[in-house]
């Protein structure tokens, strides 16, 4: 990554930490999680913004397919708060820097799906490393996070943005309770395509070695509809005698 991208690199690194919305629109990889009884199996995912998910275990067999429509929207825009008539993140254009990264995000309606943990979404859209905007003058303890040790790096053979990650008083995870960091310190790798959170390592505290792991093995595929549809439970065939034990 050249140093010109922006004007310092904890500049660089936050805006694109901003950026994932508008870098990607489907999404294909592993991810798994560590913990400390171990790493947990991987998983694989599809996702097609803003809501359609896919994942399957490392056996190929179906855990989760969703469309994101399945719902009901009647509570959502009978409710018409400001949040109901909020515009996908593709559809808004935000402030972008040299550099061609988000400096200041617009009002959208963020956020990915996720697939029992909640840091899914956070991983996806880092955005909780950096906030919305710039802070108003950089001093101590200003920004979410503090950035040290930042380096052009490679995750499993893409370009990634490194750094050593410490939470400030500031910090607010995506998902209250599973914020993608420790209370110390925490290694983080952004992946430069796609802006998206690649690896996590806790360094120090409680959760020591604690984090995740994420392959991204395409992005921009053309994905069709029926990849995110459950197959149809299996009917029984009335043309055949069905037995009745009575017992």
């Amino acid at each position: 990554m050249s140093a010109t991208h922006s004007a310092t690199p904890a500049s660089t690194f936050r805006s694109l930490c901003r950026s994932s919305p508008w870098r990607w629109d489907t999404l294909r990889f592993e991810v798994f999680w560590r913990g400390p009884d171990g790493a947990s199996p991987p998983l694989r995912a599809w996702i097609r913004r803003p809501a359609a998910l896919r994942v399957e275990a490392a056996d190929g067999s179906l855990l989760h397919s969703s469309t994101g429509t399945e719902g009901s929207r009647d509570s959502l825009y009978v409710s018409a708060t400001r949040k109901s008539w909020l515009l996908a993140p593709r559809l808004v254009t935000p402030v972008y820097n040299d550099a061609g990264y988000v400096h200041r995000r617009p009002e959208a309606a963020y956020g990915d799906p996720a697939f029992g943990d909640p840091r899914w979404s956070a991983m996806l859209d880092p955005v909780e490393f950096a906030g919305d905007s710039p802070v108003a003058f950089e001093s101590p303890f200003a920004n979410r996070v503090e950035l040290v040790d930042i380096a052009a790096e490679e995750h499993e053979g893409r370009p990634v943005l490194a750094a050593t990650v410490s939470p400030n008083i500031t910090y607010k995870p995506n998902a209250q309770g599973f914020p993608l960091i420790g209370p110390g310190r925490t290694r983080v790798a952004v992946d430069v395509r796609t802006g998206i959170c690649v690896s996590t390592l806790v360094l120090d505290g409680g959760r020591t070695g604690g984090g995740h792991s994420l392959k991204i093995l395409g992005s921009d595929e053309y994905m069709v509809d029926d990849l995110f549809v459950d197959s149809p439970p299996s009917l029984t065939d009335v043309r055949e005698h069905i037995p009745w034990h009575v017992t």
